[in-house]
């Protein structure tokens, strides 16, 4: 009997595919890339040693370094150099779930694990 825990690689890239979406949808909902987040840490095991350790690094950094780039931007927002950051941002975001999302669907890691 198969171990229902294991997952095959399809469902690793529909589970990766699904957290991508989840950052995506974070620019009409916040909230999407808190879980998706959470999912990333959840199921880093389960990744671990397959091209989807890679994308997993690559979203959970995007979270993380445009949570605090967004931070910076809100808080110099007065100053002017808010909006820069927060636009700056925003397009990185964007960048880095794009490029994943198609390196991912081209069967690439983002860089070697």
């Amino acid at each position: 009997m198969a171990n229902p825990f294991i997952f095959d690689n399809r469902s690793l890239k529909n589970l990766t595919t699904v957290i991508y979406a989840l950052y995506a949808a974070s620019f009409l909902a916040g909230i999407t890339a808190v879980v998706a987040v959470i999912i990333n840490y959840v199921k880093r095991r389960d990744v671990a040693g397959t091209i989807y350790e890679s994308h997993f690094r690559w979203q959970i950094r995007t979270f993380w370094f445009g949570l605090l780039w967004g931070m910076l931007g809100v808080v110099t927002y007065h100053i002017l150099i808010g909006w820069l950051l927060l636009s700056v941002n925003y397009i990185w975001i964007i960048y880095r779930t794009a490029k994943g999302w198609l390196y991912l669907n081209d069967g690439k890691p983002m860089y070697s694990v």
